[in-house]
């Protein structure tokens, strides 16, 4: 199927912008993606006329919300192939939704002496919560190595895992890298030992389908911000026999069954159980018409154009001279880089001025930025309504840099 990108791009108001005199080349969707108008117009047509408390509330904005709002998670459950809408608990981004099990899960099955495994690529959101965790409980944490080639070594799994590892929590893509991770080989491999199985979808959501039936995970998590949809909301997929086991992890409205001075409080059933307070009900709308919206386009479709840009961006950034690629063969999303002789914010502040959109700096992956002796990388990602010339202006600049500061630096 051939797609109109130009069509998608203008779907996207700020994609439309200039940035230093020239259109902006938006190549950060990885941090946080830009938002159709659809998105949009979702969020502020409730705000303007839907907008009410949800739950408990007999009144008709009030009931209308709240069906809004039910609806959008089982919206999300069908998404995700969950097995029940239950299994869909709202938070305020994928990092919320692992710091939630960490401290609800986390605090009531991990004991000292208990291991955990993560990997060198995670995000800072899936190793500190753990670090956190292991620190309380007096539990271990371990690591699936990186190769050079930028991916896990997955052979050493066997070797890390043992009778008392409780936990494996495992990024979907790297957000430095690309790279894919092969998780539905990880997670059989875990189930084989009995260990509950996190995977961080932030990056992997919005690049492939996502089937947590298929997948066998335990919990899978992600954020709004970076599948089109609106900040401060996420999702935190949790597989019902064990979100049904799990204690709260905060107290207050919502949460609750009933609340007595002299019999203590009993709580709501999962998913409510975990969303203690007034809920981000607009943000939530918001994630519903970006879910729409991708539905509409086609997953599928997304898949095959983003794999056709992500093949010709990563052979023209691999001509430029002098450029280190830190990215696997065939990267989903993103290509990390550096121009040899130049400090990664330099290139990003110089093409700033060009109008290209990138990042800079550590990416959150410290771990990461040590295994390859490096202070910071470039990172560009690509996403549905990023185009060819666009990686061409992307190459020009970095061109231009080589030639405005030298090859060997200034």
């Amino acid at each position: 199927m051939h797609l109109n990108v130009a069509r998608i791009q203008a779907e996207f108001p700020l994609l439309s912008r200039e940035v230093n005199g020239h259109r902006l080349v938006y190549l950060d969707s990885a941090a946080s993606a830009q938002k159709p108008q659809v998105v949009i117009d979702a969020e502020s047509e409730f705000y303007k006329n839907g907008y009410a408390a949800v739950h408990r509330g007999i009144h008709t904005l009030s009931a209308e919300a709240t069906t809004q709002m039910e609806t959008i998670r089982a919206q999300v459950a069908h998404f995700l192939n969950a097995a029940h809408s239950e299994e869909i608990v709202f938070v305020k981004g994928a990092t919320e939704a692992i710091n939630l099990v960490a401290n609800s899960w986390g605090n009531s099955q991990i004991h000292p002496g208990d291991n955990i495994i993560i990997t060198e690529m995670e995000h800072h959101s899936n190793i500190v919560p753990w670090q956190m965790l292991a620190k309380r409980m007096s539990a271990e944490l371990r690591f699936i190595p990186l190769t050079v080639s930028g991916t896990l070594d997955t052979t050493q799994l066997s070797l890390l895992m043992d009778c008392r590892t409780r936990l494996l929590a495992v990024t979907h893509v790297s957000n430095v890298l690309g790279t894919k991770n092969p998780i539905k080989e990880i997670i059989y491999q875990a189930k084989l030992s009995g260990v509950v199985t996190l995977i961080d979808g932030a990056q992997g959501v919005m690049h492939d389908i996502v089937d947590v039936q298929d997948l066998d995970c335990d919990f899978y998590v992600f954020s709004g911000h970076k599948i089109y949809g609106p900040s401060g909301i996420g999702i935190l997929y949790g597989r019902k026999s064990i979100l049904d086991l799990m204690p709260p992890w905060e107290g207050g409205g919502s949460m609750i069954s009933t609340v007595s001075l002299s019999k203590g409080t009993t709580y709501a059933p999962v998913p409510w159980i975990f969303e203690a307070g007034s809920p981000n009900i607009g943000s939530i709308i918001g994630l519903g018409a970006a879910l729409k919206w991708i539905v509409n386009v086609g997953m599928d479709v997304i898949i095959d154009r983003e794999k056709e840009l992500m093949g010709y961006a990563l052979e023209r950034l691999s001509s430029i001279p002098d450029i280190v690629i830190y990215s696997p063969s065939q990267p989903v999303g993103v290509i990390a880089f550096n121009l040899v002789a130049q400090h990664a914010f330099d290139v990003g502040s110089f093409l700033d001025h060009y109008g290209i959109a990138i990042r800079t700096g550590h990416h959150c992956a410290m771990p990461l930025m040590q295994y390859y002796a490096v202070s910071a990388m470039c990172r560009a990602s690509f996403v549905i309504y990023n185009n060819e010339e666009e990686v061409d202006r992307l190459v020009h600049g970095l061109m231009r840099i080589r030639t405005l500061l030298g090859s060997r630096g200034c």
